[in-house]
């Protein structure tokens, strides 16, 4: 829709970089490559359309299977001090980078693209200072899911939460975007962090080398972080220390419940103890610091004669995440206990899932998705999505049950009783990153070619070029007319709920 709006706009490209993503029309059924080529031929005319666009107008197109919008943009664009706008709830994953993502719609963007003012009220900025250090099986999406328990869907609304004290620094960047990502969940405009060790470290492991010296240079100047004495309209502090994992749901992010008390949860509810999927990866979540530590995690279960008794899904964030998983032996890792690795795309956790099981019946998936309202991921209102940590995910898909406790509970297998040790992993790969199949990515700083036709079919049921308005004012009133609110819906409430 966004780019149906700029072409009313009569311009020949975009006032500031733009770049387009095709991630939501790819759906998991069978695997990657088959998935893949099965979603290009299903939407083509989209693609093509997007494609034709891109060409015309200078925009960067990254192709279906290249990864999710959020994913390729830290790996990509984002970088320490940025103010970038994008047209989903999630670009605030962006953030990680030391810099500020905002989700806006569609219309908002095109203001941008169009070199347009772009306002926004003034927001409340609530301070969420970190002490401690996260150990054993806490992760920074632990962090998240406890403050959203805190905050609830509403609590950052109108805000941007800052982090700041000495446990920022401690954080991965990838760990960062986690957090920043999820803050969509409270509500938050976006979040902001100081620039880290741990930026410039991904930074230079992406071939961003030279931003990481410019970000040093102005750090060096007292940029890049909340200047002394920085005062916040609230101030919430988490000591890292004393965090274990959460599950947050079902259907809503903000219900949170630590692991040690999950157990009971589920029995004070009256829901079976089974787990009838488990899901990793997302932009959310499949960064390589993600993925070595659930690899550590199957590598102990192999060793022990364990396999994954529910399906084990794993959707890569991008190319690049793919390529060097596959490279690294991680892939064949998760393979060899059962796993399916999805296409790079947005697949299940938007609810481009083509399931079939449990259809109509309650049933509980654990995921490491950042969103878990009802019957978002597979059409089923009664599927109960409970969100964690990949490494939760991942141990408990050997147990098949929700009481499963990772960090104090034991396997059967045939040479005795079982612990998993906590996870451990690495936030680069130490060859560097593979970009993989470059085709799926763009030629940088694209010329626009004004001459290209938009790919728009007069018979497609799902594209038309849109006509500009005419004006209101025409016949020279003054005023217009009286006009009826249609609706108005307060509470907690989302777009899938509505639809």
């Amino acid at each position: 829709m966004a780019l149906l709006q700029f072409m009313t706009c009569g311009l020949p490209t975009c006032a500031v970089p733009t770049s387009i993503h095709c991630d939501h029309l790819i759906r998991a059924e069978t695997g990657a490559e088959a998935d893949l080529t099965r979603s290009i031929n299903q939407n083509k005319e989209v693609f093509d359309f997007l494609e034709s666009a891109a060409k015309k107008y200078g925009i960067e197109f990254w192709r279906p299977g290249s990864g999710i919008i959020h994913s390729i943009v830290l790996e990509n664009y984002s970088a320490p001090g940025l103010l970038m706008l994008g047209t989903d709830s999630h670009t605030p994953n962006a953030s990680g980078l030391g810099g500020l993502a905002i989700g806006v719609g569609g219309a908002d963007a095109v203001d941008a693209m169009a070199d347009i003012p772009w306002s926004l009220k003034a927001p409340q900025v609530l301070g969420v200072k970190l002490t401690g250090q996260l150990s054993g099986w806490a992760t920074p999406k632990d962090l998240i899911l406890h403050l959203a328990g805190k905050l609830t869907v509403r609590g950052g609304t109108g805000r941007i939460i800052e982090y700041f004290g000495p446990g920022v620094e401690n954080q991965s960047c990838t760990g960062l975007a986690t957090i920043a990502n999820m803050g969509a969940e409270v509500g938050a405009t976006t979040s902001a962090f100081p620039y880290t060790a741990s930026m410039r470290s991904y930074l230079e492991a992406t071939g961003r080398a030279p931003v990481a010296r410019a970000a040093d240079d102005a750090a060096a100047q007292g940029y890049l972080a909340a200047d002394k004495g920085a005062e916040y309209d609230e101030v919430i502090e988490i000591n890292l220390s004393e965090l274990e994992p959460h599950l947050n749901g079902p259907f809503t992010p903000d219900l949170a419940t630590p692991l040690s008390k999950f157990k009971d949860f589920v029995k004070e509810n009256g829901w079976k103890d089974t787990l009838t999927s488990a899901l990793i990866g997302s932009c959310t979540n499949s960064s390589y610091e993600d993925m070595t530590r659930v690899a550590s995690i199957a590598e102990q279960a192999k060793a022990a004669g364990l396999q994954s008794k529910v399906p084990f899904l794993v959707t890569p964030g991008s190319e690049l995440i793919r390529a060097t998983i596959e490279r690294d032996g991680l892939q064949e890792t998760l393979e060899g206990v059962g796993a399916t690795v999805l296409a790079n795309a947005c697949g299940p956790c938007i609810g481009q899932w083509n399931r079939n099981e449990k259809l109509g019946e309650e049933n509980a998936i654990l995921t490491s998705f950042n969103r878990n309202f009802k019957a978002r991921n597979d059409g089923n209102l009664k599927t109960m999505n409970f969100l964690t940590s990949p490494e939760i995910v991942t141990a408990m898909s050997f147990a098949g049950n929700l009481s499963f406790n990772p960090m104090t509970d034991s396997l059967d297998t045939p040479n005795g009783p079982f612990k998993f040790s906590p996870p451990t992993g690495q936030r680069v790969p130490d060859k560097g990153f593979t970009p993989g199949d470059l085709s799926f990515s763009p030629a940088p700083n694209p010329v626009p070619v004004g001459e290209t036709e938009i790919a728009i079919s007069p018979d497609s049921q799902r594209l038309e070029i849109l006509e500009p308005f005419g004006s209101a004012f025409a016949n020279g009133q003054l005023e217009l007319p009286k006009m009826k609110c249609l609706m108005r819906v307060r509470g907690k409430w989302s777009v899938h709920g509505l639809i």
